[in-house]
């Protein structure tokens, strides 16, 4: 069973990890460096909270609410190197700061939105999901790339 995203004890251990990157650490595996990573990392509040709505095309939701969404939301961890969506892809300068800033508020707001009102919003890629599928797909996804960079 993965830490639960909405308790308070988690938020805090997650910010502890970030708190930990200075920002030219080398990833353990993949390409992104920390701007990046931080960055890649905000998307998925941002489309939580309608800020992104850039969606996978039809036939790319219809694979991965067939064929991903179990991975996606189970209590595995996600593998290294794993592909990457399209619209999940960060190129280019991030500034490290700015990006740790807005990834810590995003991570308290999820908290603060609670699991009965996230669930109420479907994702963008697989649909309504209930509060433990959205509790273990942001966990796994955030703990997965904190891991990429050793922390």
């Amino acid at each position: 069973m993965l830490p639960n995203i909405y308790l308070q004890e988690t938020t805090r251990e997650f910010i502890h990890r970030i708190n930990r990157l200075e920002g030219n650490e080398v990833p353990l595996w993949g390409k992104m460096n920390v701007g990046q990573m931080f960055s890649h990392c905000c998307l998925p509040y941002q489309q939580i909270l309608g800020e992104n709505t850039d969606r996978p095309g039809v036939v790319m939701r219809v694979l991965m609410q067939w064929f991903f969404r179990k991975s996606m939301t189970n209590d595995q961890p996600y593998r290294k190197n794993l592909p990457t969506g399209p619209t999940f892809i960060r190129t280019g300068i991030h500034d490290v700061s700015e990006e740790r800033q807005r990834l810590i508020a995003y991570l308290v707001a999820i908290e603060q939105l609670g699991p009965e009102r996230l669930s109420e919003i479907p994702s963008l890629s697989l649909g309504r999901l209930n509060p433990e599928e959205w509790s273990n797909m942001l966990y796994k996804h955030l703990d997965h790339h904190l891991r990429q960079f050793g922390v």
